[in-house]
């Protein structure tokens, strides 16, 4: 595989960054009587940006300029304003301008245009629906809005790739997370940002705001106190708990691994597993790769293999070693990778080395997952590496939690599903895995934006919903 680096370091973050994206996009207005297009296109090109799109206005040029990061955003700055013709440049960021004011607003179902509406919507009227679902409690899931509610939950202690950042810097996220529930699904999301630091305010808060929803989407939580929040909230309540950043991330790992299997043609059961990264995501894909029957899972966390000299492990560590590493390997990544059939990254950006990767058996299947940064990057796989499955829109086979979250919430709702139960998430998982009739290395998994994703997955949800007994009855 010919090998080509073309990572930039953005200086803000620190963080390696490959080829440009609109994450990092400029909008710049040009002005200039006779600007030379073509020397501006090449002057941006040759610094390793794009200009995604580009038209004529009154007194110069706008143009949408992809960048890799800040750093590059300044360069394209830099070498515009010595374009031939140019006289002066203003620009803006695209991500910031698109958050302005935020992401969702709150629409009414039905118009109030009189007297004799306000009466029905409002009181005097309302009091009636009211008494009537005291009466009959059920009746809330016909007459509110809470059959197609969810609350995306999140005390910000563990957002994307930044860490402990708090509830207000989780807003874009979670506000983000609702326009993909309504977009995808036509869920009616709405963040739910709370400071609440530990366990028992985040299961206090879940609690109290239960009855307003039909189900809970917990957000960026860290771990280990996400499986417990999880736990407890999923104990008390009876409307489905679902931890995106564990369940969403492992359905589709669990549903793209079903297919990259058939492309090597191997068994389920006769493939070994090394999950590098055992917080949320490493969990919850283990547990659900263990439900389908995998043949073996290794864990490695920052210390090392999971094994049995590893004392006093958190009970969610605890499970790897307990259910996984027949062997008893121990030692750190390398050693865990060595002979693995499959590699499933979930840690950080390019921790993972290529000599490892070569270590593993013929016709590997390596899942680096790390974003934006994969823990090694597509370019530097070696021959024995048969499919490869990243986090990146840009590389084939992205493992997105949009391709999970938004069909599994619609088919719970439409049941008024109880529980999101282990088997309703590999009914998902083996939902999505059936959308790709003829798998190949290229293509293990749908796109995002491949239609009726989000259906499949919800009558596939659905139905399971109902065959475990976790449909709720109806009420008229």
């Amino acid at each position: 595989m010919n090998v080509q680096s073309d990572t930039s370091l953005d200086d803000e973050s620190g963080i390696r960054r490959t080829r440009p994206t609109t994450g990092y996009a400029l909008s710049l207005v040009i002005a200039g009587a006779e600007i030379d297009e073509a020397q501006l296109a090449a002057a941006i090109a040759d610094i390793g940006a794009e200009v995604r799109s580009s038209e004529t206005v009154e007194g110069g040029l706008k143009a949408l300029v992809a960048c890799s990061g800040t750093a590059q955003q300044a360069e394209v700055l830099s070498v515009v304003e010595k374009v031939d013709g140019v006289d002066s440049v203003s620009s803006s960021d695209t991500t910031f301008d698109l958050h302005v004011d935020g992401k969702i607003v709150v629409s009414p179902r039905i118009p109030i245009v009189g007297p004799d509406e306000l009466a029905m919507a409002y009181t005097p009227g309302v009091g009636r629906v009211s008494t009537h679902i005291a009466e009959e409690p059920s009746a809330v899931w016909r007459f509110t809005g809470r059959s197609n509610a969810v609350a995306v939950l999140s005390n910000g202690t563990a957002v994307l790739g930044l860490g402990d950042i708090g509830p207000e810097a989780a807003m874009p996220v979670m506000e983000g997370k609702a326009v993909l529930f309504k977009q995808f699904a036509g869920v009616d999301a709405y963040p739910v940002c709370v400071d609440a630091p530990t366990v028992d305010d985040v299961v206090a808060v879940g609690a109290a705001i239960a009855p307003t929803f039909g189900g809970i989407n917990l957000e960026d939580i860290k771990a280990p106190e996400c499986f417990e929040i999880e736990e407890r909230l999923q104990e008390m309540l009876d409307i489905p708990i679902f931890h995106d950043d564990q369940h969403g991330t492992a359905i589709v790992v669990v549903g793209a691994l079903l297919n990259a299997a058939k492309v090597i043609g191997r068994p389920i059961s006769e493939l070994s597993v090394t999950i590098v990264g055992t917080g949320a995501a490493g969990v919850a894909c283990a547990h659900l790769l263990a439900e389908i029957g995998i043949g073996d899972i290794i864990g490695v966390d920052s210390r090392g293999i999971l094994d049995s000299s590893r004392k006093g492990l958190h009970p969610s560590k605890q499970w790897f070693v307990d259910h996984g590493n027949k062997n008893d390997r121990s030692g750190g990544a390398r050693e865990a990778i060595e002979g693995a059939d499959v590699l499933i990254g979930l840690s950080g950006p390019g921790i993972i080395e290529r000599e490892w990767v070569s270590s593993m058996a013929d016709d590997a299947v390596v899942f680096a997952l790390a974003n934006p940064v994969p823990e090694i990057m597509p370019e530097l796989m070696p021959d024995n590496v048969a499919v490869v499955a990243t986090g990146r829109s840009d590389y084939p086979n992205q493992i997105n939690n949009v391709l999970a979250f938004p069909g599994v919430f619609r088919g719970l709702l439409d049941v008024r599903a109880t529980n999101a139960s282990m088997g309703v998430k590999r009914a998902a998982a083996e939902a999505l895995a059936a959308m790709v009739t003829e798998p190949t290395a290229e293509r293990v998994i749908p796109g995002a934006f491949e239609d009726g994703v989000a259906d499949i997955v919800a009558q596939s949800v659905s139905e399971q919903a109902r065959r475990e007994g976790l449909a709720r009855e109806i009420v008229e």
